[in-house]
């Protein structure tokens, strides 16, 4: 009885395999070009590891014609109470398989604060 549970089990792990298998082979036919889902994990995970820092939002997103470009918002100093932390937006850029080319700090605030408002309503 054990040897038919085996084999079953052997055979699950099989069908298994070439399921995945056979979607690794269609994402590669597809160009290898990640889809935009990866290409945020990837772009937080990279951000994270360079900064020392962890993502909290991406606030802006776009396809552009090297690769990606994102605004991510991460938590650079945490205060009490949490509406005085110290948050930053960060452009990054990133290939067009998903691998980070250059990151900056465009501005840094406070987490209870809104944007000031411009001249002309915006």
């Amino acid at each position: 009885m054990s040897n038919t549970r085996n084999t079953q089990e052997s055979q699950d792990s099989q069908k298994s395999q070439n399921s995945q298998n056979s979607r690794k082979s269609t994402d590669s036919a597809a160009g290898d070009r990640p889809s935009p889902m990866e290409v945020l994990r990837q772009a937080r995970g990279q951000l994270a590891e360079l900064t020392g820092m962890d993502a909290e939002s991406v606030s802006s997103f776009e396809q552009t014609e090297e690769g990606w470009a994102l605004e991510v918002e991460v938590l650079e100093l945490e205060r009490v109470p949490d509406t005085m932390s110290l948050m930053a937006s960060y452009q990054v850029d990133l290939d067009s398989q998903g691998q980070l080319t250059g990151y900056r700090r465009v501005r840094r605030y406070e987490r209870g604060r809104s944007d000031a408002r411009r001249p002309g309503g915006r």
